[in-house]
């Protein structure tokens, strides 16, 4: 039985864990800024289709939701590396997925 309860707390322990990070705006960036990280990411490389009208990530309709979705897009894209997620400043790393992303950025 001990055996049994050690390997169950080993398997929730793996699964409950995770070392996927996020690139997200930060909060309390102006709206402009955050159009242009908008701007530069769809324009470098990310895949911002399901930010578009209709879009599967078109809502919430926030430029903040928007942001965070393509900043996310471009680091994943770019090998989710810390250096492709600062967008000056105005971006940070974290373990919490967007409102919106798309499984396939999940690394």
């Amino acid at each position: 039985m001990a055996a049994f309860m050690l390997s169950l707390v080993f398997l929730l322990a793996i699964i409950g864990h995770s070392s996927a990070s996020y690139c997200t705006c930060k909060d309390g960036i102006d709206n402009k800024i955050l159009q242009e990280n908008i701007d530069f990411a769809c324009g470098s490389g990310a895949d911002c289709t399901a930010i578009h009208t209709n879009g599967a990530c078109f809502n919430p309709d926030t430029i903040k939701d928007h942001c965070n979705y393509a900043v996310n897009s471009y680091y994943q894209r770019k090998g989710a590396s810390g250096a492709s997620c600062d967008f000056k400043g105005t971006a940070t790393l974290t373990p919490t997925a967007p409102a919106c992303k798309v499984s396939s950025f999940i690394h």
